[in-house]
């Protein structure tokens, strides 16, 4: 999945030291575990190189991090062959028009509710909530219900 957009609202903050922050929601963070604790895969392909991204990556335990990555496309596709899968069994996320390659390359691409037209206009699925505002978290839950694997997942909260 993007980043910028996607795990946040999009709203960089550049603090006076030059430092920048960025909000990103437990509730996404959440389901990346959960996502995670399914035994898939997660990484984040971002078209800017940032400290809060690499911290949050840290605490969630995100394997695949690519920063700078303005061509978004070839990366994931490396990523893809170095997994071993196919693009049918790949999912991803994404809000401007840098992420719409991947979108399209993915087995199942992905919009944010507040992404640039063009990207909703090619997503495999749109969803309710905006980047940064519970979208991961919605997909998450999604892929895994209609995958099956959501009961067993639940069964640690429902004891």
């Amino acid at each position: 999945m993007d980043v910028d957009g996607v795990l946040t609202d999009g709203t960089l903050i550049i603090n006076n030291d030059g430092s920048e922050s960025k909000s990103f929601n437990t509730l996404d963070g959440h389901g990346i575990r959960l996502w995670q604790r399914a035994g898939l895969k997660v990484a984040l392909l971002s078209g800017r190189a940032s400290p809060p991204t690499r911290h949050r990556a840290e605490q969630l335990q995100i394997q695949y991090v690519y920063e700078d990555c303005h061509y978004k496309l070839p990366v994931f596709k490396k990523l893809v062959q170095q997994l071993g899968l196919t693009p049918e069994k790949t999912a991803y996320i994404g809000d401007d028009l840098p992420d719409l390659p991947v979108i399209r390359y993915a087995g199942f691409g992905i919009a944010v509710a507040n992404a640039v037209a063009q990207v909703k206009q090619h997503a495999d699925y749109v969803t309710i909530h905006a980047g940064g505002k519970g979208a991961v978290r919605e997909v998450v839950e999604y892929i895994l219900k209609q995958s099956g694997r959501w009961d067993d997942l639940m069964k640690r909260y429902l004891l």
